[in-house]
């Protein structure tokens, strides 16, 4: 039996918070189990609409009827859907930006920022503000780090990392985009070694009654055992 409690349950959806680590649908590699699968086996037949990496936490949205995945795939593709992020990154970013740079397809399933005008770019916004600027305290052995929360414009593949590595904010951790290592304090102690990303929360129109949902997932313990290292805890 799953051990995800729903933030929110009914006839025509399910949301749950993600942890990091989980697949939501069955990967290349060698086989496991999906969290679509376990939360079946729960909650009965379940339609996925979107898709959050496996380093990823937070708010995840399935449909438990035909009619509300049909309904929630177009509001997803139509960007009816507010999507809120919250990510820990490397360095000091200003209080508020936003980045339009182009994505397009890189080597070995990553993505890439491209230059305004490349034809191999697809368009692509997202906005940032930053929460917690969290300069490095000496001796902590961590870099300046800061809470960024990102509100996507557009749904491109791993959209909100490249446009933090393009505008010099990477994650924290991100094999693909920025630093492989795990964070560590000055005494060697890991703080966090997975991508620090986290979908925060969802806003949306029900997808059968039409009301206004507004959703959203705390954040996951080593996330927030990460910001306790870096403020000091």
């Amino acid at each position: 039996m799953s051990g995800l409690e729903p933030i929110l349950i009914d006839a025509h959806l399910l949301a749950v918070a993600k942890p990091p680590g989980r697949i939501v649908i069955p990967g290349r590699g060698a086989p496991e189990p999906t969290l679509q699968e376990e939360l079946q086996a729960v909650h009965g037949r379940l339609w996925v609409v979107h898709r959050l990496d496996r380093g990823t936490s937070g708010l995840l949205l399935f449909a438990r009827s035909a009619e509300a995945h049909r309904a929630l795939s177009l509001a997803f593709e139509g960007r009816a859907v507010e999507k809120r992020y919250l990510a820990l990154v490397r360095g000091l970013p200003p209080a508020a930006w936003r980045s339009e740079a182009p994505i397009a397809a890189g080597r070995k399933g990553r993505m890439k920022a491209v230059a305004e005008g490349d034809p191999r770019g697809k368009p692509s916004a997202t906005g940032f503000r930053t929460l917690e600027p969290l300069p490095a305290r000496p001796g902590s052995g961590l870099p300046d780090l800061a809470l960024v929360e990102a509100l996507p414009e557009t749904g491109r593949t791993h959209q909100i990392r490249v446009h933090l590595a393009a505008g010099g904010f990477p994650l924290a951790v991100d094999p693909a985009y920025g630093e492989d290592a795990p964070l560590r304090t000055a005494a060697g102690e890991p703080v966090l070694s997975r991508t620090p990303l986290h979908a925060a929360g969802l806003r949306l129109a029900h997808p059968i009654t039409g009301a206004e949902l507004s959703l959203e997932a705390p954040l996951p313990p080593d996330l927030s055992r990460a910001l306790e290292a870096a403020r000091g805890g």
